[in-house]
């Protein structure tokens, strides 16, 4: 399967991802995604200047899994920084980035210069 197209089959919460890691359970690094908001109440959502959002999947035991709050709720941050803050209080040091919203164009020349 493309590792792109990945969702997450699973949901942990965040007060389990120290005893995930503790136990070694974490594979490769977080995943920060961006997406489409889906919390719509509280502070922080405000949906007409934050309508995307961003959130982040870990590899638990071979599934990607969704992070959600104390609560049960998505963790959703409203800009990367935040979320970087966020993974490096956990002590991740390392994140990927996945984009869901915005398109990629194809590229006409090789990112390193030259012809692709």
């Amino acid at each position: 399967m493309n590792e792109e197209a990945q969702i997450p089959s699973r949901t942990i919460r965040q007060n389990d991802i120290a005893a995930y890691a503790s136990a070694g359970l974490i594979g490769d690094y977080p995943v920060a995604v961006r997406t489409e908001r889906e919390l719509t109440a509280g502070g922080f959502a405000d949906q007409t200047r934050h309508p995307n959002t961003w959130t982040v999947y870990f590899l638990i035991e071979g599934e990607w899994a969704q992070l959600l709050s104390a609560r049960g709720l998505r963790r959703e941050w409203s800009s990367l920084d935040r979320l970087e803050n966020w993974l490096r209080s956990m002590s991740f040091r390392f994140f990927w980035v996945r984009n869901d919203i915005d398109m990629v164009e194809p590229l006409e020349d090789n990112p390193m210069g030259g012809q692709a």
